[in-house]
């Protein structure tokens, strides 16, 4: 049996952040992951999966020592946003200029951010991988967890945390339910090939059956992430490249003129999901396998971060005022911190998605006044910006500033 203070059930992108952080605080950690992620890939391919990188986000993986590695490997900032509706003129244009910040955030591929964070753990005197490797079964009955793994080790902690995404085993175990629906909408990603450079401008366009985004890839492609009906997901998904490329075009109003190319294409179904507890004795969720939002504005991996980063503050407090890291008055600090938030963040995605998505005449009036109103609005636009990119806020320590390196504190 070998002793650790936490184990994190998986290693992508925010359960190798939180092995990362803890491990940085002297905490003995292991991560357990069942796929180590790949070492190297063609310089041209794109992960099809890609996350919209908010400035927290950026300082805490700057405060894990892993945003260098993130930046050699490819981030694409981007300095712009345009967002307009299919059903009328309103529009409103985001610029980073208009609050003094360099960008708006980075469009990042989530396996460069996981292979930068795996890398980076494998540093860290504190942190043990386990990989290839998977959770068979958690003993939470006695005074301490005990973690069985495939591979025959046994590991005994006072905390185990769930970060496997939105399928977690470890969650299941735990017999904690969620709440929530499916949406009717699935989501085609892709990489394209625009005729126009895009400028380093994020663009979304809304639809009835729902949004097209357009993100910036730093040479002058871009990820699309296009979130509609089934029955058209499944029709676009059956063309051939250049039959989708027409119709992306026209869906796209040719505001990058016509995508003449495509690559590999991607469709998984969307829903809203948050489980029905953050906690248990022994145990906590973060990221995806706590809650899952619908993608038109980039919120998941950036909720997940800031799930670890409150969950590193608490742990850090309990071991300074001597209380157990497992234990419900440690545990619940965490919860209240997050989980609020997150149905606030939920919430405010799902209210969105049904005032964009639908063909409703009155209410396509509203949101092209609402637009309009918002681009012009000056200050409360500079708001939103700063809101969005996690400048303003309660925010965790990993997330609010710029801190020491590898032992130093966070």
């Amino acid at each position: 049996m070998t002793r650790f203070d936490v184990v994190v059930a998986g290693g992508g992108m925010v359960g190798s952040a939180l092995g990362c952080a803890l491990s940085m605080e002297g905490f003995r950690v292991a991560v357990v992951e069942l796929r180590e992620p790949r070492l190297s890939w063609p310089a041209e391919e794109v992960d099809l999966r890609v996350s919209a990188l908010t400035r927290a986000s950026q300082r805490v993986l700057e405060n894990l020592g892993a945003w260098e590695h993130i930046r050699q490997l490819r981030a694409s900032p981007y300095g712009g946003m345009l967002v307009w509706d299919a059903a009328g003129r309103g529009r409103v244009r985001f610029d980073a200029a208009e609050i003094g910040e360099p960008d708006l955030g980075h469009i990042v591929e989530n396996r460069v951010t996981q292979l930068a964070l795996w890398e980076r753990l494998g540093e860290l005197g504190t942190a043990t991988r386990f990989a290839p490797d998977r959770i068979r079964r958690v003993e939470r009955t006695g005074p301490t967890p005990r973690v069985y793994l495939d591979g025959g080790a046994v590991l005994e902690c006072q905390l185990v945390v769930a970060a496997e995404g939105a399928n977690s085993p470890v969650r299941e175990m735990a017999g904690i339910g969620s709440s929530g629906w499916a949406y009717d909408q699935h989501a085609i990603v892709a990489t394209v090939w625009p005729e126009h450079h895009h400028g380093a401008v994020a663009r979304q366009r809304f639809m009835p059956n729902g949004p097209l985004a357009l993100l910036p890839i730093d040479d002058g492609r871009c990820s699309i992430v296009w979130s509609t009906a089934p029955a058209h997901a499944e029709h676009l998904m059956a063309l051939e490249d250049a039959a989708f490329c027409r119709e992306l075009s026209e869906a796209s109003e040719y505001v990058l003129g016509a995508v003449p190319r495509v690559g590999p294409r991607g469709c998984f179904p969307l829903r809203l999901r948050n489980a029905d507890h953050y906690v248990q004795p022994g145990l906590a969720l973060v990221g995806d396998a706590a809650h899952g939002i619908h993608p038109l504005a980039g919120q998941g991996v950036n909720l997940g971060f800031l799930d670890m980063a409150a969950l590193v503050d608490v742990l850090v407090e309990a071991r300074g005022t001597g209380r157990p890291l497992g234990s419900m008055a440690t545990l619940r600090r965490y919860e209240r911190a997050r989980k609020g938030a997150n149905i606030a963040m939920l919430g405010a995605m799902d209210a969105f998605k049904r005032l964009f998505s639908n063909r409703n005449v009155p209410l396509g009036l509203l949101r092209n006044l609402g637009l309009a109103l918002a681009d012009r609005s000056g200050p409360l636009k500079g708001l939103i910006i700063r809101r969005a990119l996690g400048l303003i806020g309660e925010l965790p320590t990993l997330a609010r500033r710029t801190v020491g390196g590898p032992g130093g504190g966070v």
